[in-house]
């Protein structure tokens, strides 16, 4: 299976090019990304000057939980204002980049992980609520635990696609986040479940530490309450994929790769389903050329002169040619 890239290809493919140390030029480029991300690349004040916008339709979810704070930590001295009809903003200056070619990269990198980096502060949130929840939930026996512990931490809700959404929420001994998605025919349905299949035989067969991974087509109980105050019909089936994070994944020094993964995992899903319904539109139109193939070698195969018998009226017979 492929794994998509966590950076835009196409931004960073601009940014490498301008830091090669080509002269500058003008630029004005949208860049779309998944989740319908636009970002905008352009040099209006100068052409040294790179300023790199983006677009989110979740933004003020994201900020609600903890963006601007990521954000800022990521990008600091390079923010600005926003562009108008952006929603965060930042310039990269040519004339005062970094001399060390790995710390250019390392810009480089940072910028293109530009969505990666906005869409990981309700992520971030939800694991530094787990911490705490857990470090309280040491001082107390299951039985003598507060219910408002035993409860777990706020329920995060990132709006990021239309009709679809993510849920995140922290407890004591886990984080649980939610996807919803919106399946437009029945084929995607049946694709879709044998790709999470999969996920269930794996963990099952052989990597015994990874996340545990639900479906279903009804709201998770995490969820049932929020859903029910907002309840909009949407086009098509909604399945509900829930990945279980425990401990080990929430550790420090992987919580960077697991935020990642996860987050990319819709595109990831959709993006195999629809893979898969290539890969089978091709094999029958393979099959059916193949078909067409040995049927066309079987006509001419046949004798041109072919002997066929016939009957008189009288009953007596007699041979014709083809």
């Amino acid at each position: 299976m492929l794994l998509l890239d966590y950076q835009n290809v196409l931004i960073q493919s601009i940014l490498t090019e301008r830091f090669s140390g080509l002269p500058p030029v003008s630029i004005d480029q949208l860049v779309s990304d998944f989740d319908g991300v636009t970002f905008h690349l352009s040099t209006p004040e100068s052409k040294s000057q790179i300023l790199i916008s983006i677009s989110v339709k979740c933004y003020n979810d994201l900020v609600k939980y903890g963006a601007q704070k990521v954000l800022e930590r990521e990008y600091g001295p390079l923010i600005v204002p926003p562009e108008n009809g952006y929603d965060f903003s930042i310039v990269v200056d040519l004339e005062s980049l970094p001399e060390e070619k790995e710390a250019r990269d390392d810009l480089v990198r940072r910028v293109s992980l530009l969505k990666r980096n906005a869409m990981a502060a309700p992520f971030e949130s939800a694991f530094d609520e787990f911490l705490k929840l857990e470090e309280e939930a040491s001082k107390y026996t299951s039985e003598s635990a507060p219910q408002g512990l035993l409860e777990g931490g706020e329920l995060k809700a990132v709006h990021y696609r239309d009709e679809e959404a993510i849920y995140i929420k922290a407890s004591y001994d886990r984080v649980t986040v939610i996807f919803s998605t919106i399946f437009r025919d029945e084929t995607d349905k049946v694709f879709g479940k044998v790709f999470l299949q999969e996920f269930v035989d794996a963990r099952r067969r052989a990597i015994q530490n990874a996340p545990q991974v639900l479906f279903r087509k009804d709201p998770p109980l995490e969820i049932q309450d929020l859903l029910s105050q907002s309840k909009q019909p949407a086009a098509g089936e909604v399945g509900y994929v829930t990945f279980v994070l425990f401990p080990w994944h929430l550790k420090r020094d992987r919580r960077e790769e697991v935020i990642s993964h996860i987050q990319t995992f819709r595109d990831y899903f959709h993006y195999h389903i629809k893979a898969s319904k290539v890969i089978v539109i091709k094999s029958c139109s393979y099959k059916n050329r193949r078909t067409a193939d040995f049927l066309q070698v079987l006509r001419r195969a046949r004798p041109e002169n072919e002997e066929r018998e016939r009957k008189t009226a009288s009953g007596r017979t007699f041979r014709v040619q083809a």
